[in-house]
């Protein structure tokens, strides 16, 4: 068997996938590919290339302090062993094309992918929390969304989703009770969604047109539109906890950003 080091100034996940991406292109080989991880001295790096010596095998290494790359390049060297650097010529490469030096700061890579990670996750739940669904886990989310139809509950929470926030959200609907779990969680945790009762009802006609439905029903009927945002604020009135935003004329964009900016603000405060 072969053997592939991996040494990192991280944990060596990123480039343990690179690795293993690069040997899917061949076939029937025999690889084991070791990490030795968490190296920020001199010393460190001595000791992980002490096991590729005693047996030897390939080093691959994303160490960013250029210093410690230029001590497994000369231990390599001694030893007859193949040494890929995975970083250092990107990085100079990005340094050239950037005009800016690189912050030669351990671990960001890892937490770039951890964020990537949370982000993914938040995506998943909000998929699985849409329009009412799963109400019985709304104590797991960071927000919840509620308004009636058309006021732009889904689009606001994968917005959200992508910024690492879990989102559920539930629709209000005039004579139906909203689920009893709604009021069981942290109430500065919902935001309530209103809209001007005429744009509300020029969206509600174009969905049905585009679905090649006739708009002449309740559902983009100016009264009955009316009385539902009427409900819902009213509602929003009932509890006062609530974060209310009116996304009237308002981009999914500038909605989420006046989301995060209270949140951010209660925070504070």
């Amino acid at each position: 068997m072969k053997t592939i080091y991996v040494l990192s100034d991280s944990t060596g996940e990123t480039a343990e996938r690179v690795i293993r991406a690069a040997l899917s292109q061949f076939y029937d080989e025999d690889v084991r590919v070791q990490r030795l991880f968490q190296i920020r001295t001199q010393a460190d790096v001595h000791q992980a290339m002490s096991v590729a010596v005693h047996d030897p095998g390939m080093v691959v290494y994303t160490l960013v302090d250029p210093h410690l790359s230029e001590v497994v390049e000369r231990v390599a060297e001694e030893h007859a062993l193949i040494a890929v650097d995975l970083l250092s010529s990107l990085i100079y490469s990005l340094s050239r094309y950037l005009g800016a030096p690189s912050r030669e700061k351990p671990g960001l890579l890892q937490r770039i992918d951890t964020d990537y990670y949370k982000r993914m996750e938040a995506v998943n739940f909000t998929v699985k929390h849409d329009d009412g669904q799963e109400t019985r886990y709304l104590h797991k989310a960071d927000l919840v969304l509620v308004g009636v139809s058309r006021s732009s509950k889904t689009p606001l929470s994968m917005y959200l989703a992508h910024k690492g926030y879990k989102v559920a959200n539930v629709p209000l609907v005039k004579g139906i009770d909203p689920p009893e779990e709604l009021f069981q969680i942290d109430q500065s945790k919902i935001v309530g969604l209103t809209i001007d009762t005429k744009r509300l009802v020029e969206i509600r006609t174009s969905r049905l047109i585009n679905m090649r439905q006739s708009p002449r029903g309740s559902y983009a009927d100016y009264q009955q539109v009316e009385e539902e945002i009427v409900y819902s604020r009213q509602l929003y009135r009932q509890h006062p906890e609530w974060m209310v935003i009116d996304i009237t004329n308002k981009s999914v964009e500038e909605a989420s950003s006046e989301i995060m900016r209270r949140i951010n603000a209660n925070i504070s405060y």
